[in-house]
């Protein structure tokens, strides 16, 4: 039996039982259309997330008070954990290949001009903050290079801040209260959007001096660190480390690059992209369930066809690959079927709802569809052994 008329003949007898072939590709189609779709949900919120995270820059380290990683010593040691200072951030940005460094103290506080109030971020910082956050201002300045231990009273707004309290009106050289003290107000900051959620727009940013007297902090809560292009993180971080343990005597702090942060980050949402992903493959599997039903009703309905066919000298071997052919007929029909649903369907989400991020993966169509032939091929080989194993006479007798 030649190629052309054995695939012909597979494609007949699909044909023949289009109710039944009809529903058995739809069975696979909706398993690569849930694959295709979940898994680009899933890459979709990969790649938004490291965008959030990315927005400040990569070229960052970040430095905290505390030690976060195990070790051998007693609990019952009493600690001497120093605070970080801003000597300390001071003394971070002389580092080689250091280009700036932004003592970081952060709380919630209530910011008043005239009749209007509201309770929003209070972030403090240095004068750098823009350089090593890769913010940018729309009105004024930011914060002075005041020396960090004596600043002045000076606050920079966020773009929803300054909206909220002053309107169209111009806030430069106003005079406002930020949790009870009075600043002045220097510049209004770029809109810069939202992070997981969280508002940068709607902050203001005094001098981290300030903001630790505020929310009554003997340390900053981190110290971020940027650091030149083309350098080493580890040996930014290297550096660093030893001369933070060389001012507090021990290593009683946690520094983490943005290295790192994204690596880890990057590792648990491709977890979570191959776990959505796995989900949708159950549904794959319920096709392949299906698709061996049906090839086995066939063997079982087309028993004399077989017997004829090897009467007219059709090997084990070609009987085999019409079934098996048929099976991987239906779950390729489904594939397509099932990515053009799937890929169309992530598409007009994502054109739907912008907030909800979709990106399909060449890598996760191409595993989908591969599974899906895999599936198929699996699926026929029983039937397909039954239908080659058949005794040629005893098939012809067979109604």
């Amino acid at each position: 039996m030649r190629f052309t008329d054995a695939a012909t003949l597979s494609l007949q007898s699909l044909a023949s039982q289009r109710i039944r072939s009809f529903l058995t590709a739809l069975g696979i189609a909706v398993g690569i259309a849930a694959v295709v779709l979940l898994t680009s949900l899933g890459e979709g919120i990969h790649r938004f997330v490291l965008s959030e995270f990315t927005q400040f820059g990569t070229n960052l380290i970040g430095i905290t008070p505390g030690k976060i990683s195990t070790t051998g010593i007693s609990g019952a040691v009493i600690s001497n954990v120093r605070p970080l200072s801003i000597d300390d951030a001071l003394a971070l940005s002389h580092l080689p290949r250091v280009v700036a460094t932004v003592p970081v103290v952060q709380g919630n506080a209530a910011v008043q001009y005239e009749r209007r109030s509201r309770r929003t971020y209070v972030f403090g910082v240095s004068a750098a903050a823009p350089k090593v956050w890769q913010m940018a201002v729309t009105q004024g300045r930011f914060l002075p290079e005041d020396d960090p231990r004596t600043a002045r009273a000076f606050a920079v707004l966020g773009s929803k801040v300054k909206m909220e309290l002053f309107g169209s009106n111009n806030p430069l050289g106003r005079r406002m209260r930020i949790g009870g003290e009075r600043y002045r107000v220097v510049g209004v900051m770029e809109s810069k959007g939202q992070m997981l959620g969280f508002d940068l727009d709607d902050a203001v940013y005094i001098p981290a001096i300030r903001a630790m007297s505020m929310f009554n902090r003997d340390s900053l809560m981190e110290i971020d660190l940027l650091y030149a292009a083309g350098s080493k993180s580890e040996d930014v971080a290297r550096r660093a480390r030893d001369l933070l343990i060389a001012r507090h005597g021990s290593e009683d702090f946690s520094i983490v690059t943005q290295d790192q942060m994204l690596e880890v980050l990057g590792s648990v949402l491709r977890v979570l992209t191959i776990a959505v992903g796995a989900l949708g493959g159950i549904s794959l599997l319920v096709g392949g369930v299906g698709i061996l039903t049906i090839m086995t009703i066939a063997v079982r309905e087309r028993t004399s066809e077989i017997g004829l066919l090897r009467a007219l000298g059709a090997g084990r071997r070609q009987i085999m690959a019409l079934f098996i052919g048929e099976a991987i007929a239906l779950a390729g029909i489904g594939g397509l079927a099932g990515l053009t649903l799937g890929a169309g369907g992530a598409w007009l989400l994502g054109k739907a709802v912008p907030a909800l991020p979709t990106h399909t993966t060449w890598t996760y169509i191409f595993f989908a569809e591969t599974l899906a032939a895999a599936i198929g091929l699996l699926a026929g080989v029983l039937p397909a052994l039954h239908a080659a194993r058949l005794d040629p006479i005893e098939a012809l007798r067979a109604e």
